[in-house]
């Protein structure tokens, strides 16, 4: 009988039933950092228990790392204890840890690909949602609270209730200046912040066969802002050529019987899936947030709802707390809105690719006065590339601050922080209210070229106009 990646997946690492009609799940690879470790290794010492596969199990520091300056001993100094404490913790249990010094250090969901460590057709765990990632590759990939953190670390099991599949189509092709996060802004816009509660996403259609892996992350990282616990994309051509090289990707003959499995895992065709939805390309446009949470977004042609319109008292509600929020007018176009601070990082866009889009036309441009603009590559590795081609010096150029590895401003738990109510353009993943690190800063979230085009104009811009993005594309 057909089958979907998730269920062929999910019943390979199946342990057991539980009691309570939970899955007993063995978890392929965990990941981990250093703000969700601590509690779950201290939970090991007081039972008395070892890491039971540390092989299976890889480390890196990203949340509250500093991206200004990384030389030790920080001046934050819980950030200073995080580290020591997840160095440690590593080192006593024989773990793979990614350490400043060690050049591959990044954002979890950043280095595991990077280094070839997440691979198709396994369960993949971190103590962050945005594990979700990990799900281009064709894994089912999730974050785990962590008292769970303990439980992998402990067993390599966890207990997790399975999940329907809803298969995403995006048919046609996109049209210039449109990009993979636009795609996902738009998803979450159609089918809502809740609508993937209890789902898991697959996502397909002549765009997903078209994206590169990178562009698929994209997507599968924002899963999580529409409710879905899990996204992925089928593994095909261009995973296996991403994954072909990498430092813990099999080689030799390993290599072509691992190509040979991750083929397998792929959903069959017939298949049954619990929802099917179909979304045009040529119905995305440029995308930019307006309120407070993913689903709150427009197009950069479109005006900011007005409650007077809304369809239900509790659209209304909603609509009228967001507009007083974010101090935005009913009815008021997204375009022209003013920002403070132009953020361009996070797991979500801060990839080689994204620099590599942004300095096509970031060149010889200039920040605007009053905009405070920074650029945080996700990985000691992406941030080694642009200076190589000389991308970093386009940033620096044009009045952007070029920082270190790490998650700076996306949750802002290092001193990258928005002041007061500050209006930052970001290419992170959450609008959430005191998201960025004040609780009264806004945020508007949107693909790194149009924060580029935000940067330069001081103002919320459609970059296919700054840029004139149809011409060169």
């Amino acid at each position: 009988m057909p089958k979907s990646l998730f269920e062929k997946v999910w019943s390979a690492h199946a342990v057991r039933t539980l009691a309570n009609g939970q899955t007993q799940l063995l978890i392929g690879t965990h990941l981990i950092h250093e703000v969700t470790s601590p509690q779950a290794f201290g939970m090991l010492r007081d039972l008395g228990l070892k890491v039971a596969m540390p092989h299976r199990t890889f480390a890196t520091v990203d949340h509250i790392v500093p991206t200004d300056r990384q030389t030790e001993p920080f001046s934050d100094p819980l950030a200073d204890q995080m580290i020591k404490e997840l160095r440690k913790n590593c080192a006593d249990h024989g773990i793979t840890y990614f350490d400043l010094g060690s050049g591959k250090q990044g954002i979890v969901h950043m280095v595991g690909p990077e280094q070839g460590i997440t691979q198709p057709g396994t369960t993949i765990a971190c103590g962050d949602s945005h594990t979700s990632t990990h799900g281009a590759f064709g894994a089912i990939a999730f974050g785990i609270g962590s008292s769970q953190v303990r439980d992998v670390l402990a067993t390599q099991t966890i207990a997790l209730s399975p999940l329907k599949v809803r298969r995403i189509n995006v048919t046609g092709r996109l049209r210039p200046g449109v990009y993979a996060k636009d795609v996902i802004l738009h998803i979450i816009r159609i089918l809502g912040v809740n609508g993937g509660t209890g789902f898991a996403y697959e996502y397909g259609g002549e765009v997903f066969d078209r994206f590169s892996m990178e562009e698929r992350m994209t997507v599968c990282n924002m899963s999580i802002e529409g409710g879905a616990r899990v996204g992925y994309v089928n593994p095909d051509e261009t995973t296996f050529a991403y994954l072909k090289g990498r430092p813990y990707a099999p080689t030799g003959k390993a290599w072509d019987e691992a190509v040979v499995h991750w083929r397998s895992v792929a959903s069959d065709p017939g298949c049954k899936y619990d929802d099917v939805v179909t979304m045009r390309s040529e119905d995305i446009a440029p995308t930019v947030t307006w309120g407070i949470n993913p689903g709150q977004g427009i197009s950069i042609e479109e005006t900011v709802p007005n409650p007077a319109h809304a369809a239900s008292p509790d659209e209304r509600t909603s609509i009228e707390e967001a507009l007083a929020y974010m101090k935005l007018a009913p009815g008021a176009p997204i375009a022209g809105t003013k920002i403070d601070v132009a953020f361009l990082g996070s797991c979500t866009n801060a990839r080689l690719s994204d620099f590599k889009e942004v300095a096509r036309y970031l060149s010889g441009r200039r920040v605007a006065p009053g905009v405070k603009a920074i650029a945080v590559p996700g990985s000691q590795l992406v941030s080694a590339v642009c200076a190589e081609l000389g991308i970093d010096r386009i940033f620096r150029d044009a009045g952007f601050d070029w920082r270190e590895a790490g998650c700076s401003m996306c949750l802002a738990m290092n001193t990258d922080k928005l002041v007061g109510d500050q209006v930052c353009a970001s290419s992170s993943n959450r609008n959430f209210k005191g998201r960025q690190g004040s609780p009264t800063g806004r945020t508007l979230l949107m693909s790194p070229v149009m924060v580029a085009a935000a940067a330069v104009t001081g103002a919320v811009a459609d970059a296919r106009e700054v840029f004139a993005v149809n011409a060169q594309n």
